[in-house]
This record gives structure tokens, C-alpha cells and sequence, in this order.
């Protein structure tokens, strides 16, 4: 696979040094593949998380969580309720 491949692993581990994202893609399917992994890797299936929750594990990789937090939910990876009370992972 080349390095431009989306479904490539070796993309993903080249948007992070050292555990953390160096910066939010601006590429929609760069972004996509990143989002992809991070929900994969931080949440878990059946399982609600509150707004705070997914701040702090968002926040382990990047600083701009609520960024992160909406790129999900706007791409249809996590579910937010109305309220924003809770938060649930689609896939």
C-alpha cells in the first residue's frame, strides 16, 4: 500500500509523535481515517460516555478535544443526544 492509501495504518501512526496527534488534518479523508482510529482506540462499543469523558479521552491525544468531538459526531462516529448529556459510539 502507498502512503497516500486511507485505509493504511502506517497514515495514521504518521499523524502522531510520541502518542500524540501533531495536528488535526484539514484533507477530508486524511481526517476521516484519523477519526476512524481514534474511535476505534478510545471508545468502546455499548458503552454511553458523558461530555466530559470524551473531552478527557480525546484530550490524552490532542488538545483541541471539543474540535475532535464535533468532527465525530458531525461524521457520524459518535451519537450525541439532544441534550448533549451523553454520547455513544455508532460503529
Amino acid at each position: 500500500m502507498s502512503d497516500n492509501d486511507p485505509s493504511s495504518s502506517q497514515g495514521v501512526a504518521g499523524l502522531f509523535s510520541h502518542g500524540r496527534l501533531v495536528a488535526i488534518p484539514r484533507k477530508t479523508v486524511r481526517r476521516e481515517q484519523l477519526l476512524v482510529h481514534l474511535t476505534e482506540t478510545l471508545f468502546e462499543r455499548d458503552r454511553e460516555y458523558t461530555e466530559r469523558e470524551v473531552n478527557e479521552a480525546l484530550h490524552t491525544v490532542h488538545e483541541d478535544s471539543s474540535a475532535l468531538r464535533r468532527y465525530l459526531v458531525e461524521g457520524g462516529l459518535l451519537a450525541r443526544t439532544r441534550d448533549g448529556a451523553s454520547y455513544r459510539r455508532v460503529h
